[in-house]
């Protein structure tokens, strides 16, 4: 039985070139799912070069402002795996729109943010909406394209609005820091959401999976969440205070005990987030390890990035937003070559070499110093970085996928959000943290600060370098031989109406 509503019909009705059963509103169904993507990446960046300006606005300490980007991942990355359950048994349509409602909602707060507070509470209620919506929107697109080859077109799609909409985020803040007011970061989603809300229903039909009892485990989305959080707030707080002080120890080992016992909940639990059978594919196994590897690498990169430009480059908000083009235009291309290679070398070759190319680029961004030029110092590492970056998303996201059926796709697309949202969480907190010691450090033994700032950007970008050589060697040696893009038999999803 199909996964989308009238696909008998429509395979009936329809051109006799599509695949059997395939829903002839697809395509048009995967732009507008890409709309959703396409903003909800764009405010995990969106707000990095309006910083500045926000801490002056609203007041922040350092150690707060930090929590404009990491409060967003945190709720993301720890309810994600909760939304696409809820999407599994709920609908994956209806659990979309909530998630969409209350990102538009969140997204007003934010632009109406009057104190440190009720800005970063928006932050985090912005990221329960993307758990809730991001999932269930990747799950869809596993559930509408069938046939191998749209399939991995699709996701290379969906890949490429993922990378290009964090670049954009920079351009966008750049424009609207510059011209207008960080708060138009914050209300552009609005009038966007207005339309998702409005289009969807239209387009895709609801679906969710059979089963016998609707029971949900939200303690372990709870205390999973309560670790995250414990961890990358130990982790910033090492930016400023040592490593043995009570302010760092006590979240870093609550969170660790809490990590913990989410395992212990999910082993008990009769309904688990993750059923502990669901990493015995090794294929998913590994692509999930080396997409938090490639996000711990990547996100603190352009954060990074941005604030080298305009701490030791003196680059405006729009010169900085501007310099990332080449970033965003790499991306793109390296996922058209993905995307056509893939079929026909295999996901395991183009994402081993795609990863340590990538390392490569990272390698080059950390011969930068204080006096380096954007032509001889950024864009060389920036060009190659996105390429390869880019080249790993189509591929990495079908072996994220990889022999998943219809019954748990809300199940594997949140797992693998999960773990780029922790990924990106966990790389800002350990390498910004450490470039702010770093620089701290040549600060205190008289070091200009342009050297000092520069010095710490450096050592991250090539911690970063290593992580994506480990993420390549991993896949290298790891990853399974000729995976397959084409989904399992899903004859365990109950289609809905459309108007349910």
């Amino acid at each position: 039985m199909s996964t989308v509503n009238d696909s008998e019909k429509s395979s009936q009705n329809g051109s006799p070139r599509e695949p059997a059963g395939a829903d002839p509103r697809r395509w048009r169904a995967l732009a507008l799912l890409g709309v959703l993507q396409f903003m909800l990446v764009l405010d995990i960046t969106i707000v990095n070069v309006a910083l500045p300006k926000i801490e002056t606005s609203l007041g922040f300490s350092q150690a707060g402002l930090a929590w404009v980007v990491s409060g967003y991942v945190l709720m993301a990355g720890g309810f994600l795996l909760l939304g696409g359950r809820l999407a599994d048994v709920f609908g994956r349509r209806r659990m979309l729109l909530i998630g969409t409602a209350l990102f538009m909602v969140a997204s007003a707060v934010c632009g109406a943010a009057q104190s440190p507070g009720m800005l970063i509470g928006g932050r985090f209620a912005q990221g329960l909406g993307e758990a809730f919506a991001a999932p269930a929107a990747l799950g869809l697109i596993a559930l509408l394209f069938t046939d191998a080859k749209e399939r991995t077109k699709a996701l290379g799609i969906w890949g490429g609005l993922t990378g290009i909409g964090g670049i954009t985020g920079y351009i966008i803040s750049g424009l609207f820091t510059t011209y207008l007011s960080w708060r138009g970061i914050f209300y552009i989603n609005v009038p966007v959401a207005l339309v998702l809300l409005f289009v969807v229903p239209r387009l895709v039909a609801e679906n969710r999976m059979v089963r016998e009892t609707r029971r949900l485990d939200f303690t372990g989305a709870l205390v999973a969440t309560a670790g995250l959080v414990g961890v990358v707030y130990g982790l910033l707080e090492a930016a400023s205070r040592p490593w043995g002080s009570s302010s760092v120890l006590l979240p870093l080992i609550g969170g660790v005990v809490l990590l913990a016992v989410t395992l212990l909940i999910e082993m008990r639990s009769s309904e688990p987030l993750i059923p502990l059978q669901f990493f015995a594919n090794r294929t998913r196994t590994v692509a999930n390890a080396t997409a938090v590897l490639f996000m711990a690498a990547f996100i603190p990169y352009s954060f990074l990035l941005t604030l080298f430009e305009q701490q030791v480059l003196g680059y405006s908000p729009l010169q900085s937003g501007l310099s990332y083009l080449p970033l965003g235009i790499a991306i793109g291309m390296g996922i058209g070559m993905s995307t056509g290679l893939t079929p026909k070398v295999g996901v395991k070759a183009i994402s081993a070499v795609s990863f340590i190319m990538g390392g490569v680029g990272l390698l080059l961004t950390s011969m930068i110093t204080k006096d380096s030029s954007y032509l001889g110092g950024l864009l060389p590492g920036m060009i190659i970085l996105g390429f390869f970056a880019g080249a790993t998303m189509p591929a990495m996201t079908n072996a994220a996928l990889h022999n998943v059926t219809g019954q748990d796709s809300g199940l594997a697309s949140g797992v693998q959000t999960t773990a780029q949202q922790i990924g990106s969480a966990l790389g800002l907190a350990t390498l910004v943290t450490l470039a702010v010691r770093v620089a701290g450090d040549k600060l205190q033994s008289g070091a200009a600060p342009a050297a000092a700032f520069t010095d710490g950007y450096v050592l991250s970008f090539r911690i970063g370098a290593v992580l994506l050589v480990v993420a390549g060697v991993l896949v290298a040696l790891l990853l399974e031989r000729g995976v397959a893009t084409s989904p399992q038999p899903e004859a365990d999803v109950a289609p809905v109406p459309v108007n349910s």
